[in-house]
């Protein structure tokens, strides 16, 4: 499956683009849209819930480690960037592929 995902890469990090949506039926990663990854989330985009969620389910889906992700952009807005470290872009787009093999 072809992806085009925009990863970037900012020296230390991984920064991975995500279109929330937020208040869906379930939390999971649904795909590429649009070059972003497209992340569903049942929490109300309401203090903060929808971005802990969002990190959550990227964390579980990704398998990373709280400590490797972080928001980086877009707190209040659907289109977010977020901040992986630890890995390459390459090996980030891999763990991404193997999530939208298993979900679609």
């Amino acid at each position: 499956m072809t992806t085009s995902l925009n990863l970037e890469s900012d020296g230390t990090a991984v920064l991975l683009p995500v279109r929330a949506q937020p208040k869906s039926s379930r939390n999971q990663i649904e795909g590429i849209h649009a070059g972003r990854l497209k992340v569903c989330v049942t929490q109300a985009p309401e203090k903060g819930k929808a971005n802990k969620a969002l990190l959550k389910v990227l964390q579980n889906g990704l398998q990373l480690k709280r400590s490797q992700i972080e928001l980086y952009k877009g707190e209040t807005a659907g289109l977010k960037v977020f901040r992986v470290t630890g890995m390459s872009p390459e090996e980030l787009q891999k763990r991404i592929d193997a999530v939208l093999e298993t979900s679609g």
